[in-house]
């Protein structure tokens, strides 16, 4: 029992440190479309903890269940934050139309400013 306790532990230090070692090697200019893609997918987790929640027995102690309501929370705030940033970032690579009347009348504001009018 302890030794897979153990184990896990060991898995979980080491996932954070490739985690680490990993993401402080994407240049700046690439981690925000990195992190929002990868909360996106965390859909998974959200997916995952759907399937726990449906099959786990009416006699498990509330513990668990309030801690996967938790996490199906939080994963589906990250789902949703990923979603959110995306679609901000593709935001800013849209063109705005000017409004041709709004254009029309600066220039003929600015010809009257000049005295050519």
């Amino acid at each position: 029992m302890y030794t897979d306790l153990l184990a896990n532990i060991a898995v979980l230090v080491l996932a954070g440190f490739v985690g680490f070692a990993v993401i402080s090697k994407v240049p700046n200019t690439l981690h925000t479309p990195l992190m929002s893609g990868t909360n996106a997918i965390h859909g998974v987790v959200v997916l995952g903890a759907l399937v726990v929640l449906g099959e786990l027995p009416s006699s498990a102690p509330w513990g668990v269940k309030i801690i996967l309501f938790v996490a199906l929370v939080f994963g589906t705030l990250n789902v949703i934050g990923g979603f959110v940033v995306t679609d901000r970032m593709l935001g800013m690579f849209k063109s705005k139309p000017t409004p041709a009347k709004a254009g029309a009348a600066i220039s003929a504001d600015a010809a009257g400013k000049n005295g050519t009018a």
